[in-house]
């Protein structure tokens, strides 16, 4: 059974550092014998299909070709078409209300609990909130990610100890959904 994933890279493109040229990101993809393969944007979005592995061994198969390839390590997280779609269906808050660059998801690599967060008081950042879901976090942030002080504080390594985590902006989430939903 051949199955649709996303692969969501970490920190590639971004201030000219550990550069992945899209094209030979999906040349890579395919060399490792997966199908349908499309990236999203420059900045570490590609989909696929896969008959074989499970989001964890894709993602440690995908880390090691691009370190192999490219000559650095990317945190790489995989997640399937259900379970993105389960995201957008999931989300707290009004997406459809908002302008795209006031929500975006944090992709966790596993589970985390609310205790992870308890050093953040949400009190403090209002307008600005979060919610926990599946092996994410949304973040509702008005004035956007690059002056949100919340999504600063989320992202202190000793609330992310143990598990990579990505951001993503609204469009690129619902985006996956629909390309995942295409390959499938």
């Amino acid at each position: 059974m051949t199955t649709t994933y996303a692969a969501l890279l970490r920190g590639i493109n971004v201030g000219g550092a550990k550069k992945v040229p899209m094209a030979e990101l999906r040349a890579l993809l395919e060399g490792l014998g997966h199908e349908a393969v499309r990236t999203h944007l420059q900045s570490g979005q590609a989909v696929f299909t896969a008959s074989h592995g499970d989001e964890e061994s894709l993602a440690a198969e995908i880390e090691a070709a691009v370190e192999k390839r490219f000559g650095f390590t990317v945190d790489v997280i995989v997640r399937d078409h259900a379970y993105l779609r389960a995201i957008v269906e999931n989300c707290p808050f009004p997406a459809a209300e908002l302008e795209a660059k006031q929500l975006h998801v944090t992709y966790f690599s596993a589970p985390v609990g609310e205790e992870r967060f308890a050093s953040v008081d949400p009190s403090a950042f209002l307008p600005e909130e979060f919610r926990l879901g599946d092996r994410a976090l949304y973040l509702y942030a008005p004035e956007g990610l690059g002056r949100s002080k919340l999504a600063e504080a989320l992202s202190r390594p000793r609330v992310n100890k143990g598990v990579i985590a990505t951001s993503r902006n609204w469009n690129t989430v619902v985006k996956l959904v629909e390309l995942t939903a295409a390959a499938s």
